[in-house]
């Protein structure tokens, strides 16, 4: 009488998966197309109150535009005091070493 191996119902059929890749770290001082910073925040900004201006939205939709467009400006205020406290630390220190 033949045998046959039968796969216990423990075991997993489905394929195993690999671990995915690690994103590679850019190198230290350069940027990659991902990055997000504060001009681009406030780029995001202007283009929402040109589409708005535009007609872009629907009246259903605005509710929703008009929402995110305030918490990023709320966001933009916020930071931007900070902003402009190391722009201003920056520029002053090339001309306090020159004094």
């Amino acid at each position: 009488m033949a045998t046959k191996k039968v796969k216990k119902e423990t075991e997993s059929v489905a394929p195993k998966m690999a671990a995915p890749a690690q994103p590679e770290q850019p190198a230290a001082g350069t940027q990659t197309a991902t990055d997000l910073n504060i001009a681009d925040l406030r780029n995001i900004a202007l283009v929402i109150d040109v589409a708005s201006t535009r007609g872009a939205f629907r009246a259903n939709e605005m509710a929703t535009v008009g929402l995110i467009y305030n918490k990023l400006q709320a966001f933009l205020a916020k930071v931007a005091p900070e902003t402009k406290l190391e722009e201003n630390k920056t520029a002053e220190a090339p001309a306090a070493a020159g004094k």
